[in-house]
Formats: C-alpha cells, structure tokens, sequence
C-alpha cells in the first residue's frame, strides 16, 4: 500500500522500498531483508536511489556510504566515500569495498552488519 510521504527522508525511503518491490520476485525477499540489516545495523543512514539502486547515507544531502544492488549477482558495497582501509596481510594495498552473495543466513547477515557499521564510523 502506498503512502504519501512528506519530508525528504521519507520520500526517499519510500522510493527505496518502491525500487525493492520492482526487483525480480526470486530475490525481492532477500533484498528487503538486506534492507533491514543495514537499517538496523546504523539507524541514522538515510536511504535513498543511488545510481538506480538502494543506496545509504548519513543525510539526504551527504554521499552515499553503502548500497545493494542486483544484477547478475546480487552486491553489498561500500562507496569510496566511506572510510576504506587497505585490508593488509595477503591482500596488501587492496581494499575491500564490495561483495556478492545469493542469500542471506545469520552469518552473513552479521558480517553485513559489521561493514555498515564500519562504513559509518
């Protein structure tokens, strides 16, 4: 059911949801609930569409710091907006900023978690 929001941060979440419910039904599920681990995970990100796809930051205004997006494959990324550091050991200068997944399990869904968190701080 459609509401009709009223603040910019309002219209923004729903234009996120509204991108959501378009994607194709075997991974709607899923992306909803991506949607709601970030949410959770850093409460004061703001959805938004961001080149077309769910994308997060901290006011409507600022850059986005993490999205989803489903193409092939489905991906978690971070922009280079937020603080990226090198990953170290065997990856040396190479850092981390995106990752693909089919689902969701409680593993993942916490490793999720820990990324938004770490993109926000």
């Amino acid at each position: 059911m459609a509401t009709n929001p009223s603040t910019k941060d309002e219209k923004n979440l729903q234009q996120v949801l509204d991108k959501i419910e378009t994607m194709d039904e075997s991974v709607r599920g899923i992306m909803r609930r991506m949607h709601e681990v970030i949410t959770a995970a850093a409460p004061e990100l703001k959805p938004r569409i961001w080149y077309g796809m769910p994308g997060y930051a901290k006011s409507a205004s600022s850059p986005v710091l993490v999205f989803f997006r489903k193409d092939e494959l489905m991906t978690l990324g971070i922009s280079e907006k937020a603080p990226l550091k090198p990953a170290g050991d065997h990856d040396g200068l190479l850092m981390p900023a995106a990752w693909y997944f089919e689902d969701l399990d409680e593993a993942t869904e916490r490793r999720v978690a820990e990324i938004v968190r770490s993109a926000v701080s």
